[in-house]
């Protein structure tokens, strides 16, 4: 699947955002949502925050897909789901 970059406005909140395109005249909606988590959530607090990161998003809702790992602060790191057409 190609893949193409929207800006959207950097919060430090959590975000819905849905996307509607026409691919070849044939309209297709996504739904994405933006959670901030932070550090401090980590059950073990480790250096290892690749260790940190799979336990946060391990017992996510099984309906949304991992899709965008962001830019990680020193507090926390935004990741990106995207709703699954299962």
């Amino acid at each position: 699947m190609a893949v193409i970059g929207i800006e959207i406005p950097r919060t430090l909140e959590e975000q819905e955002i849905e996307v509607e395109v026409r691919i070849n005249g044939i309209k297709k909606q996504y739904h994405y949502r933006v959670e901030i988590f932070y550090w401090e959530e980590c059950e073990f607090p480790t250096n290892d925050r690749v260790e940190c990161i799979k336990r946060l998003i391990s017992g996510y809702n099984p309906e949304w897909d991992l899709a965008h790992i962001g830019i990680p602060t020193d507090d926390f790191i935004p990741i990106t789901f995207k709703k699954n057409r299962r």
